[in-house]
């Protein structure tokens, strides 16, 4: 009879990366949860992961950015399914809530850091205002 080698990694004191992100429900399929993984948007202890693969072990401490927050979760459960949300939320401990975050900030297009107002080349908009305040509008 084959043996799973993945499901026995539970077993053994270990998980993917990709699935535990995907069975604690920070991702809702496995290959976004992968796609992260490779794009070195998560850390370990500190240590870019650019393998989906990475071993992930209870008491490891992982960095992520999720939408506008910074997420740093350590590891108390390695889950064996993809289960209820109650059940994988006791499966890590949440270091930097969500409750206690200021959002990073965002420009109007959502595409990257605002930038400080008056600041470098003037928007359409500021450039309107200033034909309005110089009269020549």
């Amino acid at each position: 009879m084959p043996v799973d080698k993945e499901a026995q990694g539970a077993d053994e004191g270990f998980l993917r990366l990709d699935k535990w992100l995907f069975f604690a429900r920070f991702y809702k399929s496995r290959a976004l949860a992968t796609r992260a993984c490779e794009a070195g948007d998560i850390r370990i202890g500190g240590a870019v992961v650019r393998k989906a693969n990475h071993r992930l072990r209870i008491g490891d401490v992982l960095t992520f950015s999720q939408g506008p927050y910074v997420r740093v979760i350590k590891v108390h459960a390695l889950p064996a399914r993809r289960g209820p949300a109650s059940e994988a939320q006791e499966s890590y401990e949440d270091l930097n809530p969500i409750s206690e975050q200021k959002p990073l900030p965002r420009n109007t297009r959502g595409d990257g850091p605002a930038r400080e107002p008056g600041s470098g080349r003037p928007t359409k908009r500021e450039r309107r205002k200033l034909d309005r305040f110089r009269g020549e509008w």
